[in-house]
């Protein structure tokens, strides 16, 4: 079932790329320290994280916005509850510590479930979930000067696990339905021991729940149980949710399927490199013996305006007393009188002419052996007689009479990668191993391994499924997609911003298709703009936390790292017929706020829009970005 059907009129296959918007950093971007710190470090048991925890960690997002109000949440570092007010006429953030969750004593001696990270969701300006991560969500009623006050606390039937809250809906002034998600444990381990019940799962799976809370005008005491209305598994945490009133049913993106629990998911299988087998062409043979895999390059080099660095990788046990280099104004002599076994042979050049000439009073060499490494790398430093000249290869000969060319190497900080490509050579020649990894034969990359452009735009996003669930636990009769066909996930709605509506961007070829969800037609999701080429443009971005979009942009948030800030890329929106459109860059980290945590937006005053940045150290605000 194709849910996602491009409007063939929306697409530009004449776009021709992003001009880049100036804009004034100051004028947009304020920064607040904070003083109730959030952080990204949890206290779990010892048993691993599975790669899909692991990814939906890095993807959490820390703070919650409430639509209505614009009123955000967080959860510091001590586990207080942290309500951030935006003044809507000087658009600065006030900090309250409204409420302070119990903090739970985990033993050593006890292999306990890894906790999640604290999780919260606005039902309205006044009232709020919030999970502490280890199990147990409290009910609050925020109030503007005074502490929040604790209207019950709720936790799963057991046996109960660390949850997240991924949203919440009123569907009544006592009644809230919440979507909540849980990494399933055996619920049997051996006797003897809870922690060998905890490692014996190879494979992570997932529960979702649905769940109905019942919220009354006194304060509850002691623990309850939520309602649960369903129960769903998957392979994987889901990436976004939503629950839609009119439609009955709740949408579940993820990179699984999310099944019902009587139901067996058929897991997906990864064949080993050894089961792969390519598709003959015509009069391909592959009975044969593999060719040896080509040989690296005897070296590396690269220039700058008035020099040359040459790399040779050698033998680590190569004496320095073996090595003699002779510089002169037209020639270079490198003699190795060292005797190795080895199927790499060692470079010999005798008064071999270089490409142009250098100054040999002031060129010279030096040897290190890298003693972890099989191979040291013997590093030349050419001064060149005639500065601003550009060498096209070190050697005049280079290309002729059978002498190897080698290619400038354009990226100095990659020059050292000839002796990884020659290690790994030699390995594969010794072993007989792929050294790719991809069962396609023997040998290794070349060095421009990593400069070529690997069709990168192909993985770019996240493979997701799209799973409905009506309000009785089971696929709704208008939803019926038993293929369970992927799509690439792009972008998700800003949070605060897309409440009001379901919308999402997903991969077309190059371009990223916006398609919004009628609510009263599932079946349904239109497309109704596109950003070209924005799948090609996210593939170049290799510290992406977060993408969301609004209604006339699309925004990239690097995580960044304490001593270097992240960027927020925006992609204006642009019609289908401009052959160009606009992006800016935004500092969101300056090097000193630590990473980003999370993404919020809202509308301050009905004019000024305003995205909300929690980091470590500060809050950034963006506006009308």
């Amino acid at each position: 079932m194709d849910v996602f059907k491009p409007n063939r009129t929306l697409l530009n296959p004449k776009f021709e790329g992003y001009k880049l918007d100036p804009v004034l950093q100051e004028e947009l971007v304020a920064r607040f320290p904070l003083q109730f710190k959030p952080t990204q470090a949890t206290v779990s048991g010892k048993s691993p994280l599975s790669f899909q925890e692991v990814q939906s960690r890095i993807t959490h997002n820390h703070l919650t916005i409430c639509a209505e109000s614009g009123s955000a949440l967080y959860v510091d570092s001590s586990f207080n509850v942290i309500l951030v007010n935006i003044d809507a006429a000087t658009i600065t953030p006030s900090f309250r510590a409204v409420f302070e969750l119990p903090i739970s004593i985990q033993s050593d001696d006890i292999q306990l479930p890894h906790r999640e990270y604290p999780s919260a969701a606005f039902i309205s300006s006044t009232t709020a979930l919030v999970s502490d991560g280890h199990g147990v969500l409290y009910a609050l009623k925020l109030a503007d000067d005074a502490h929040a006050e604790a209207l019950g606390t709720f936790s799963l039937p057991p046996p109960s696990s660390p949850f997240r809250i991924h949203t919440a809906n009123a569907l009544s002034s006592t009644v809230i339905f919440a979507i909540l998600s849980s990494r399933s444990y055996e619920s049997n381990p051996e006797p003897g021991s809870q922690s060998k019940g905890l490692r014996r799962q190879t494979s992570a799976t997932f529960d979702i729940w649905g769940v109905k809370i019942g919220l009354k005008s006194s304060t509850i005491s002691g623990t309850q149980e939520m309602e649960v209305l369903w129960h769903r598994c998957g392979q994987d945490v889901p990436i976004y949710t939503a629950f839609v009133k009119s439609l009955g049913a709740s949408l579940l993106i993820g990179g699984s399927a999310f099944q019902e629990t009587d139901t067996v998911a058929i897991p997906a299988y990864e064949p080993s490199p050894d089961e792969m087998a390519p598709i003959p062409r015509a009069d391909e043979k592959f009975d044969v013996d593999a060719p040896e895999p080509p040989k690296p390059p005897p070296y590396s080099w690269t220039q700058t305006t008035d020099s040359i660095t040459m790399a040779i990788p050698l033998p680590s046990s190569t004496p320095k007393s073996t090595i003699k280099v002779i510089f002169s104004p037209q020639t270079l002599t490198i003699h190795v009188d060292y005797e190795v076994p080895s199927s790499v042979p060692i470079p010999r050049y005798s008064t071999k002419k270089l490409w142009d000439g250098i100054s040999a009073s002031t060129s010279y060499w030096t040897w290190d052996r890298e003693a972890e490494h099989s191979f040291g790398l013997l590093t030349l430093y050419l001064d060149k007689q005639h500065e601003g000249t550009k060498w096209s290869q070190v050697f005049a000969s280079a290309g002729n009479s059978g002498d190897v060319e080698v290619l400038e190497t354009l990226d100095p900080s990659e020059l050292w990668h000839v002796r990884e490509a020659l290690e790994k050579y030699t390995t594969s020649l010794r072993d007989g191993d792929d050294a790719s990894g991809l069962g396609l034969g023997r040998g290794v990359p070349s060095l421009a391994e990593g400069e070529l452009d690997m069709e990168v735009d192909e993985t770019v996003g996240r493979r997701a499924f799209l799973s409905w669930v009506g309000d009785n636990g089971a696929d709704p009769e208008w939803w019926r997609n038993p293929e369970q066909v992927p799509f690439q996930l792009l972008s998700t709605p800003v949070p605060g911003f897309g409440d009001a509506h379901v919308s999402v961007i997903v991969k077309n070829n190059l371009d990223g298709t916006v398609h919004l969800l009628d609510t009263e037609n599932a079946h349904a999701w239109s497309h109704t703009s596109t950003y070209s080429a924005l799948s090609f443009v996210l593939a170049s971005k290799q510290d992406t936390r977060f993408t969301f979009h609004s209604s006339n942009a699309v925004f990239a948030f690097e995580g960044g790292i304490r001593d270097r800030g992240g960027n927020v890329y925006v992609y204006r929106s642009a019609s289908p017929t401009a052959k160009w459109a606009k992006q800016a860059i935004l500092k969101v980290g300056d090097g000193y706020g630590g990473s980003l945590l999370g993404v919020g937006g809202h509308q301050v005053g009905g004019s000024t829009t305003v995205l909300l940045c929690l980091a470590e150290e500060e809050l950034v605000l963006i506006k009308n970005p």
